[in-house]
This record gives structure tokens, sequence and C-alpha cells, in this order.
């Protein structure tokens, strides 16, 4: 099976035109990011909101424990029965899609920011009451910076969803890597199908990484860990035993005597 995967994937015929992997590949990205843009937009500020506040924690723990259970195939049917009579064109394949991808992504985003301010350390919060902050500034100024990396964790676990449910809009009528598994399916064409699954899979992997590498230059230093080889750690300096003096209990260096 892996060499005829190898085989189709090698295949020039595959690498050109409206059906080809680089086609389909665009527009799975472009799915993909237009799901998690929205679901962002959405989450991100309410989980923040909801951190800072204290309030709707309940509605924030049993959504993303719901959302576990959300038969994405189901709910794509659902919303293309909904919604297919009332809009034209790419639209009515469109739309339900987008619905169900942003959907799966809210949950993680908003409990990735949420958690993120929550487990700020209070008395950095204190601090900058007490330098006169507002409620607003606190958030800004301290708690988001200090949340960045539980929103990013929240932000990679919603993409990687995303790009790999992003296959049933081939179900609604749309494009991506999803046609290889729908096509292949209807003709049995397995080497077809199985390759698109290798293509989803290498694709999240890569948006993982790309967003891992956004996280590290996004975060602080001092919150990623990147300064434990250097920076605020100390270096023992040596100093010549004939050259210093004591002065009312401080060591002092004085010039060694020519």
């Amino acid at each position: 099976m892996i060499a005829n995967i190898l085989s189709w994937l090698a295949d020039p015929a595959h690498w050109s035109g409206d059906d080809g992997i680089p086609h389909r590949l665009w527009e799975h990205l472009w799915y993909s990011a237009l799901a998690l843009g929205i679901a962002a937009v959405i989450a991100i500020p309410i989980g923040l909101a909801i951190g800072h506040t204290g309030r709707g924690r309940f509605f924030v723990v049993n959504l993303a424990g719901a959302a576990r259970a959300i038969p994405s195939l189901g709910l794509l049917y659902l919303m293309v029965l909904w919604l297919f009579p009332q809009l034209s064109g790419d639209s009515a394949f469109l739309v339900p899609s987008e619905i169900v991808l942003v959907v799966l992504a809210i949950p993680p985003m908003m409990s990735g920011a949420y958690a993120g301010v929550d487990e700020v350390d209070p008395a950095a919060r204190d601090a900058a009451k007490g330098m006169g902050m507002t409620g607003l500034e606190v958030l800004r100024k301290v708690e988001v910076p200090c949340a960045l990396p539980l929103v990013f964790s929240g932000v990679r676990s919603g993409a990687l969803q995303v790009v790999a449910t992003t296959t049933i809009a081939a179900v609604a009528g749309l494009g991506g890597l999803g046609r290889f598994l729908i096509d292949g399916q209807k003709v049995r064409d397995f080497p077809q199908m199985a390759s698109g699954a290798v293509l989803v899979a290498l694709l999240a992997l890569a948006v993982d990484l790309v967003l891992a590498l956004a996280q590290r230059y996004a975060v602080s230093p001092g919150l990623s860990g990147r300064m434990t080889r250097g920076g605020n750690t100390p270096n023992d300096v040596e100093i010549d035993t004939r050259t210093r003096t004591v002065d009312t209990g401080r060591l002092t260096q004085k010039p060694a005597e020519q």
C-alpha cells in the first residue's frame, strides 16, 4: 500500500489542473483559515472576558465537554438542509461547511483563552492594580501577555481539529483534500483515498509547526523558557584576592599595584 501511495503522489498528472494536489491543497487551506479566523474573532475575546471577570466558567467548561460529542457530519447535513434553500451559488455549499468548522473550533480556542487568563499569578494582577491600572489595562498589559502560551495552545488545538475535519467540505460539494477521499471511494481507488488522508495529516502537522513557530516568537522569552540559557542568569566573576579590599562590609575592587 505504501508503494501505491508513493506512486499515486509521484504521478505528475495529479499535480496539475483544478483536480490536482496544489489546487485542492489551496482550497483546503482557504476553508480552514476562514473558519479559524471567524472562530478566533468569536472565541478568544469571550474566553479572555470570562477569565478576567470569572463569570461564565460553567458555560466554558460545559461547552468544551459538549463539543466532543458533536457529530460533525450530522451537523453538516442539518446545516445543508436548513440553509441550502435560503442561499444560492457557492455560498449554499460554503456557509454550511464553515458553520460546522467554526462550531468545532470555538470550544478549544475559548477554553485556552479562559484558562490562560484564569491561571495568571494573582500577585502580578494585584501588583498591576496597585500601580493604578484599570481593569482593561490589567487585562491588556498583564493578563493577555501572561496568557499567550495557553491561548496559542487553544488555537493550535482548534487548527488541528479544523484541518482534519475540513475533509467534510467535499461531502457538501466543495473542494479541498477531502475530494480525494470522496472521489476515491466512489471508484474504489484506495491509493487515492490513502494519499488524500496522508496529505491531510501532513498539512495538519505543517500548520501546527507554523503556529508553534509563531508562538515561540510571540510569547515573552521569560514565559516560554527561552531565557534559561542566559539572559537573567547571573555569571560568576572571579576577583583576584590581592586586588580587593573590604570597606564597611562591601566588597570593592581597586586597581592592581604596578
